[in-house]
């Protein structure tokens, strides 16, 4: 098709896209720049073709390029029809070769939100593509001290930027091998009671992979409920329950940045990946706000810095001395109906009947918390020996740094999936579940 030599038209159109790209647009990323690489390159990252061309056709549009980017777009909604951006970018480029274009989805946009919520989405997936150097400067998510030998990827979802980041646990080091668009609940982040249309902030578990035959439509290729509430979630009062990663109806290429009830949607294509790709009962799933990225020598020093707590807690453990073993948790502890004295006395009497204790700690993993200040949450495997009672346990703890700037223990207990975890799961589709994490 040929674009009319109307400059006017042109430069409308040029600067309306030129306006997605303006620092103004998103919030500005904290970069590092770092020498010890600890998170691979991601040349074989799986990665969204049609994302791809469609930030190519914005990059020729705000250079001028305008047949080339019509001839793109053409292709890119032939192939995807589905995929309403797209459709949106195309149709504003056909409206730029007969009359002056204001503003991105302008001609479309006066009171319709669809439109607004397509701009948001345009602005999100050019600031993630802004934000990929992190991997070629060796940052990672402060989140991630940890993950144990059993966890081969820990999913980390961005919601500023709409993204979901899933990493390899390779051993020595993390390796990025999906990044995925992803939408939230429709009033944002951060939630704290039944209904009120936000997505959790947190570290959780998948508890289920659940067979998408016997789900509606709407669900989309696959569907992984996540254990919210956690235990910190209840710790502070929250309420709700059924959020699930899931993707998305099969008339629809993805949702809107803000559109669920507080689950997170993925593209179907993605999501049938992500489903292969988890364990149920140990893929973490890390929901934050925002994500900051660190050095890998930074997670380093406080991944040190931790473990010794955690070691001096054990050590202390098995010398059976009260005033050594107390001195780890905080006045503000909670395990169940114990508080900090109940549960101090409590151990007390327990080591008072031994003559030994022995405590081994195995396949640990720690995450900062999200949305949190100095707020750990460690799993782990505890063999525990003693003179009169051996047990074999998965435990999780959750620490906090003082203000006199020691870790502490505020919460303790088995690590296990309650009812609500599983609460609205239709019997349908219920093809694996786990009780324990």
């Amino acid at each position: 098709m040929k674009i009319l030599n109307n400059e006017r038209k042109r430069t409308d159109w040029i600067l309306a896209v030129a306006l997605l790209f303006a620092p103004g647009a998103h919030a500005a990323q904290g970069w590092v720049t770092v020498e010890d690489v600890r998170v691979d390159k991601v040349e074989d990252v799986r990665v969204d073709k049609n994302e791809q061309v469609l930030l190519e056709i914005l990059d020729d549009v705000r250079a001028g390029r305008l047949p080339m980017a019509l001839e793109k777009a053409a292709r890119l909604v032939e192939r995807n029809p589905k995929f309403r951006l797209a459709q949106l970018v195309y149709a504003d480029l056909l409206m730029a070769q007969h009359r002056p274009v204001a503003s991105f989805g302008g001609r479309f946009a006066q009171n319709n939100n669809k439109v607004s919520a397509l701009r948001d989405e345009a602005r999100r997936r050019i600031a993630h593509q802004r934000q990929e150097p992190v991997w070629d400067q060796g940052l990672w998510p402060e989140y991630l001290i940890q993950l144990s030998a059993r966890q081969r990827h820990v999913i980390v979802v961005d919601a500023s930027l709409s993204r979901l980041h899933v990493f390899a646990n390779t051993g020595d080091r993390l390796k990025l091998v999906a990044d995925s668009y992803v939408s939230v609940g429709k009033k944002g982040m951060l939630k704290v009671k039944e209904g009120d249309q936000r997505s959790p902030v947190g570290v959780y578990f998948v508890t289920s992979r659940l067979d998408p035959s016997g789900l509606s439509d709407f669900y989309g290729a696959a569907a992984l409920p996540i254990n919210y509430p956690n235990e910190w979630d209840r710790r502070l009062g929250r309420t709700g329950y059924g959020i699930w990663l899931h993707g998305v109806p099969s008339d629809t290429y993805n949702r809107e940045p803000f559109i669920s009830d507080g689950c997170l949607a993925l593209p179907n294509r993605d999501m049938a990946l992500l489903s292969k790709t988890v364990d149920t009962g140990t893929t973490p799933v890390i929901i934050a706000d925002r994500v900051k990225w660190v050095s890998a020598q930074e997670i380093d020093r406080q991944r040190k810095a931790f473990f010794a707590r955690l070691e001096q807690w054990r050590r202390d453990w098995e010398s059976r001395d009260h005033s050594r073993y107390a001195r780890h948790y905080a006045k503000t502890f909670r395990s169940g109906n114990m508080d900090y004295d109940s549960w101090i006395q409590h151990k007390s009497r327990v080591a008072k009947q031994k003559t030994f204790i022995k405590v081994r700690l195995d396949d640990i993993s720690a995450f900062q918390y999200p949305g949190e200040a100095d707020l750990m949450i460690v799993s782990f495997g505890q063999d525990y020996r003693s003179s009169n009672f051996n047990t074999r346990s998965r435990k999780r703890q959750y620490w906090r740094k003082e203000a006199d700037g020691v870790w502490r223990i505020v919460y303790e207990k088995r690590a296990k999936f309650l009812p609500i975890h599983f609460r609205g799961i239709p019997y349908s589709a219920r093809s694996k579940l786990s009780k324990s994490n």
